[in-house]
């Protein structure tokens, strides 16, 4: 028998998928979802694209955004900003819970001896927590980014809800028409060789010729962070070094 949402995720890919991502967005916010998704977003060098296309259907639309703690603080200029301009009224900072930073990652190196369980810590804890009541969530997962997200499609299922990558088809020349046309700011970090930016302890500028995420846990296996591709073993990622 197969599975409900599963089933409502390959309906959704087939009604929408080959639609424009604004379009698609229209149909997910407006009559698949209302009031039950939300956007997550890092606030990071692409973010801008889906909040506007978002804020352009609906300013209201829960945003959530993962304060790691950890952040540059040109991240947390450019949220502001974007937040101003695009008029976002629902914007909500998720942080990790700060008993289990005190016993996990008291002198805040766990990302330097566990970078899978930092990242459990402060992102896809407090996101499974931010995502509670919603039943689908907007990503910004892109297939040119390569790697795990090569094969990502406009909508698939993670842990009981629909996942939506309205610009999974898109690439780097879509991102940057979209800018242009719309006039939106760029992360001030890009002019610094920031392509894919993360957390400061784990985010270095991407080199010519790179992979666009090259420049996020460079050196080690690690591409992603967990809150879309969980690596094996996350649930008992987090031990205290």
């Amino acid at each position: 028998m197969t599975d409900p949402l599963v089933a409502l995720a390959r309906r959704l890919q087939d009604d929408y998928g080959a639609l424009d991502a604004q379009t698609a967005l229209r149909h997910v916010v407006l009559k698949e979802f209302p009031q039950r998704v939300a956007l997550v977003s890092s606030f990071g060098a692409e973010s801008a694209v889906l909040l506007d296309m978002v804020a352009a259907i609906n300013p209201h639309v829960p945003v959530l955004f993962l304060d790691t703690g950890k952040l540059f603080a040109q991240t947390m200029q450019y949220k502001d900003e974007l937040v101003r301009l695009l008029g976002l009224t629902d914007v909500r900072v998720l942080e990790p819970d700060s008993q289990g930073l005190d016993f996990l990652d008291a002198d805040s190196t766990l990302w330097q001896r566990n970078p899978d369980g930092c990242c459990f810590l402060r992102k896809t804890v407090p996101l499974e927590q931010g995502l509670a009541g919603f039943d689908a969530w907007i990503s910004g997962q892109k297939r040119f980014h390569g790697s795990a997200r090569s094969a990502v499609r406009a909508f698939e299922v993670q842990d009981g809800r629909i996942k939506v990558n309205p610009l999974a088809g898109w690439d780097r020349q879509a991102i940057e028409a979209w800018f242009d046309a719309r006039g939106l700011p760029r992360h001030p970090l890009l002019d610094m060789g920031y392509t894919s930016i993360g957390c400061h302890t784990c985010t270095r500028p991407v080199r010519h010729g790179e992979d666009p995420r090259a420049g996020r846990w460079s050196g080690l296996a690690k591409t992603e962070c967990g809150i879309h591709n969980r690596p094996t073993g996350r649930q008992g990622a987090v031990e205290r070094g």
